[in-house]
């Protein structure tokens, strides 16, 4: 069995999960719980920070590149206390200069209303999920904001002196025609936020959606979807630089970014997913105890396992093929810690199938590549 060579350490960001939303949406199968009461913010935090003190080990003297408070709805917490934790993690790991910090956010008025309050808690960047500017659409989808808030919460994000802030729209909603999918993507480009990732809906197992399936776009309908909507976008200035993420110049997201260049990262919170390295070559990924009743008495982590040097060639390729750059091949053998001779045939195969193509330094997935991503990722699974 190969064994992987030591291990270049690459950016360390840092996941931090909330699990509370106010009702669980139909097509969501994130980690999220309906807010029953009052939720116990200043309990949870105090084990995020405790979670966080048990990886520390993890952290092998590098600073922190991004952070991304997700969810469930981070933006039921409050100020305050978002100021609180992040001054925490802070003293327990150096933030870099350039630190790129991330809130999820509801575009409900009272949620926008504190967005002020979390650019001065040190959150410079709010990512909303608006979904639809379609008031039927966003009914279906069991979003409890209306047009007018979502509408409003872009302008909060907007005056709130925020560096940069995320829209999310979804297409392929059930019984959405081409031309209400592109309404809705151009309502988004009016309100001209830097950044705005753009989702088909897919069916996800152990959602409502799931158990009662709405009728959705077919094939031909979703394609002219994306290929028209991927015009409106390329020529209101937005470069694709991921399979559903659009920025302007200079605003990609930093933090998902890391994620696909097979960066590290932190995990803390109910349910989070962790992958760290070491210099000696070892990989290491783990998820957090998912219910909040078991993480809140003290029970963190659920699952760890190593990444076998088998594995690794499809862990790398999965992500780095989501980006529209280029792969260096050097960023393969430093990351993974393996030899290029690894995958050479199964490189071999995709340039043969026309998925990618080579140069001395690169790997660029094609076109063609890109249509056929499954079926090329797959050729990097362990036999």
């Amino acid at each position: 069995m190969l064994q992987p060579r030591p291990i270049v350490l690459p950016p360390l960001s840092l996941y931090i999960h909330i699990p509370w939303c106010v009702q669980k949406c139909p097509y969501c199968d994130f980690n999220s719980h309906a807010q029953k009461g009052v939720i116990p913010e200043a309990e949870y935090i105090q084990h995020l920070l405790a979670d966080l003190d048990q990886d520390l080990a993890y952290v092998q003297n590098r600073t922190l590149h991004s952070i991304f408070i997700g969810g469930g709805t981070p933006s039921l917490f409050s100020a305050q206390g978002i100021a609180y934790l992040l001054q925490q993690v802070e003293q327990r790991i150096p933030f870099s200069p350039k630190i790129e910090i991330t809130l999820e956010a509801n575009p409900g008025t009272a949620e926008a209303e504190r967005f002020i309050g979390y650019r001065q808690a040190g959150v410079p960047r709010i990512s909303m999920g608006i979904q639809s500017f379609d008031q039927e659409k966003l009914q279906r989808l069991g979003r409890i904001h209306n047009v007018e808030e979502a509408v409003q919460a872009i302008q909060f994000a907007k005056n709130s002196g925020l560096n940069s802030f995320n829209i999310d729209l979804m297409h392929g909603l059930p019984n959405q025609t081409v031309e209400q999918a592109l309404n809705d993507l151009r309502q988004g480009i009016a309100l001209n936020p830097p950044h705005l990732s753009w989702y088909q809906l897919t069916i996800e197992p152990n959602t409502m959606f799931y158990y009662r399936p709405p009728k959705l776009p077919d094939d031909d309908a979703l394609w002219d979807i994306f290929e028209q909507g991927h015009q409106l976008l390329t020529a209101a200035g937005y470069q694709q630089y991921e399979t559903s993420a659009y920025a302007k110049p200079g605003y990609q997201c930093q933090h998902n970014l890391n994620y696909w260049r097979f960066g590290d990262y932190l995990a803390i919170g109910c349910g989070a997913h962790g992958k760290v390295s070491f210099a000696n070559g070892e990989i290491l990924r783990y998820a957090k105890t998912k219910h909040p009743k078991g993480y809140m008495q003290g029970n963190y982590l659920h699952t760890q396992s190593a990444v076998s040097a088998a594995e690794r060639p499809f862990e790398f390729f999965m992500n780095r093929f989501r980006l529209l750059e280029a792969v260096e091949k050097s960023d393969f053998t430093r990351l993974t810690g393996l030899p290029l001779s690894t995958v050479a045939t199964q490189i071999a195969w995709a340039k043969q199938q026309k998925y990618i193509v080579e140069t001395d330094r690169t790997w660029q997935v094609t076109e063609q590549g890109k249509l056929f991503l499954n079926e090329l990722l797959q050729c990097f699974l362990e036999e």
